[in-house]
């Protein structure tokens, strides 16, 4: 089977060495396409590949149209919106992505977004501590948890919202159970944000619920830009001069928000929340072993188009 790599963002130099690795020992070959320039280069590559794997480039439409062989495509991490799910189904096209290879690191940028803001963004003047405050847990999957851990211990007192988690599993991890998102963002000092971007979330994080938080709030989003209302969130900062926003995805009016709240703001220059080496090559990996077993054993455990 040919098993194409397509990355305009390519993975590190030893993930591509172990993914050749695993697809090379299992009998099959490798096609890299990597830091393309040009739309077309991708139709072209994907034509006859049996086996897709990507990053953050987008599988369309047209991407599948092109695809005349393909059977399956990994996302290489827990995202999955640049798939064109529908096209796929409608080929019969398996869809799977790579949950929990990059949460540390994911996790870990949550925290550290935290620090940075609590500290005024490192401008003089006194800033304060993430001990003794309050961390909720918007969605409390792999990503989610790992920061209720990490924020525990830095002291943080945690609380989660998940309608998909039993409260009992939330509270056994020392974590307390919120009923809705509302208290949820009523009672925390600190919103860690993990849902995705579904036509139900999609402008569901807005002043509803941001005009709720405690003074000296703080929104962190590493989650996806498309479900934050970016007009209610101008609002809200204009309204309540203590609250801060924080995000690894620069919301479409970042420059609005820069001009009107300065330091109260801030978004990382590009999405920076997998960009670590070991989750690079965790997500990578994953994705290669997930498509040998699939042509192995037909398994389809990661897939999200069912």
């Amino acid at each position: 089977m040919k098993i194409l790599v397509a990355t305009e963002k390519p993975f590190a130099t030893v993930a591509v060495n172990g993914i050749k690795s695993i697809i090379e020992k299992a009998g099959h070959s490798l096609v890299l396409l990597e830091k393309y320039t040009d739309v077309n280069q991708f139709y072209q590559a994907v034509a006859d590949a049996d086996a897709l794997i990507v990053r953050s480039d987008k599988v369309n439409a047209d991407v599948v149209a092109a695809a005349k062989q393909l059977k399956i495509v990994v996302r290489a991490g827990a995202g999955y919106d640049n798939l064109d799910l529908a096209a796929c189904s409608a080929k019969n096209i398996v869809c799977m992505n790579t949950p929990g290879q990059n949460s540390n690191a994911v996790a870990e940028l949550a925290i550290g977004m935290m620090v940075y803001m609590a500290r005024n963004t490192f401008q003089s003047g006194t800033g304060s501590e993430l001990k003794g405050k309050k961390l909720g847990i918007h969605a409390y999957g792999n990503v989610g948890r790992l920061v209720a851990l990490i924020g525990k211990g830095f002291g943080m007192d945690v609380y989660a919202f998940d309608p998909f988690v039993k409260p009992e599993a939330i509270n056994g991890d020392g974590v307390t159970a919120v009923s809705t998102i509302e208290e949820l963002y009523s009672t925390c000092h600190y919103v860690s944000l993990h849902i995705p971007a579904t036509e139900q979330t999609k402008n569901s994080i807005g002043y509803n619920l941001l005009s709720k938080m405690p003074k000296g709030g703080c929104l962190v989003n590493t989650a996806r830009k498309e479900v934050i209302n970016e007009a209610e969130l101008v609002k809200v900062l204009a309204e309540r001069q203590d609250l801060k926003y924080v995000t690894d995805v620069a919301a479409s009016n970042q420059a609005e928000l820069s001009e009107k709240f300065g330091t109260r703001t801030f978004a990382t220059p590009k999405k920076m929340g997998a960009e670590t080496a070991e989750a690079n090559v965790n997500a990578g990996l994953a994705a290669a072993n997930q498509i040998v077993q699939y042509f192995a054993t037909g398994d389809t455990k990661f897939q999200v188009n069912k």
